[in-house]
């Protein structure tokens, strides 16, 4: 079977400086920096990619495949520009966590797990963000967090990503 994903040398050293943070036997350790590392590369982890990872790491595809699908933050295919996840845990749910993602769906005319035909935003759920306190709250582009996300803060936001 011949992949798609191909391990570049540029690709390579940098899995090369994240397994030698690990002892030799445990360099399995750096399975999530190389999923970074392919993501950041690609957009996303295609199950050709987490092949090359499993090989390079001598873990079995299938776990591999588990870590990339228990974390929200790898994407399984293509995404949009700006990845907006919605947090819907039930904190969130009680202060309109729910009613924040169907919002964003409905300004954007995309349903939940979509990417505008554009191609500019895709729109999750979420599991919890870690800042109940400050919900409903979403994530972009798996880095900037937005607390406090009232419908007039969504709007403001998604204007915002369109200029950028």
């Amino acid at each position: 079977m011949s992949n798609a994903y191909v391990l570049s040398a540029a690709t390579r050293a940098r899995f090369d400086r994240e397994v030698a943070k690990y002892p030799a036997e445990q360099k399995q350790s750096a399975v999530m920096a190389c999923l970074s590392i392919v993501q950041d590369e690609q957009g996303h982890v295609s199950p050709e990619s987490e092949v090359v990872i499993a090989e390079y790491l001598g873990m079995a595809p299938i776990a591999v495949h588990e870590v990339t699908t228990f974390y929200n933050m790898y994407n399984q295919r293509p995404v949009g520009k700006f990845k907006l996840n919605v947090c819907t845990n039930l904190p969130c749910q009680l202060r309109d966590g729910q009613k924040a993602l169907e919002h964003v769906c409905s300004r954007l005319g995309v349903t939940e797990g979509g990417t505008t035909a554009d191609g500019l935003f895709t729109v999750q759920k979420s599991e919890c963000l870690g800042a109940c306190a400050d919900a409903p709250v979403l994530l972009v582009n798996d880095r900037e967090m937005c607390s406090f996300m009232s419908h007039a803060r969504l709007d403001e936001l998604i204007d915002t990503l369109k200029k950028a």
